[in-house]
């Protein structure tokens, strides 16, 4: 860590401590050369990630269009059920194998978490998902839905 004081980059860490409710870590190092003792804190660098449209242009990953998607279909369910399966969702796409992940891989993994937990919620999401056009469409939806 380079010394804000001389610019020399060598200091010994003197202690460390857990800083904005374990987020960060607090440390307290002293310069080599100056002994000039000075404060760092360390933090995970949050990934951008990008989502791939459907019409191939990609965008920032917005976790509020995801609680926006979520809140409509699973009108039912408490704030805090929905924002576990956003974060469950989170972290497969922070794990994702890169930075930009299609929409429609976003869309697979909401209806998959839905389809266990509601199934109302699942048909409604399903739905507007998959854009159905015609009642036939809507039927097949049904009756997959049952032999699974």
């Amino acid at each position: 860590m380079i010394c804000p004081y001389c610019g020399f980059d060598e200091s010994n860490v003197l202690e460390s401590r857990e800083a904005e409710d374990g987020k960060a870590t607090r440390r307290r190092r002293e310069c080599v050369k100056c002994k000039k003792r000075f404060t760092t804190y360390e933090r995970v660098e949050n990934i951008s990630l990008k989502v791939i449209k459907k019409s191939g242009k990609v965008e920032d990953y917005s976790r509020s269009k995801l609680e926006r998607c979520l809140e409509k279909a699973c009108w039912r369910m408490t704030g805090d059920e929905r924002e576990k399966i956003i974060d469950e969702i989170e972290m497969k796409l922070l794990n994702w194998k890169d930075i930009e992940i299609p929409s429609r891989e976003i869309g697979k993994m909401l209806m998959e978490k839905l389809k266990g937990i509601d199934p109302m919620a699942y048909i409604r999401f399903a739905s507007v998902y998959l854009d159905l056009n015609s009642i036939e469409e809507f039927k097949k939806l049904l009756v997959d839905f049952k032999e699974k």
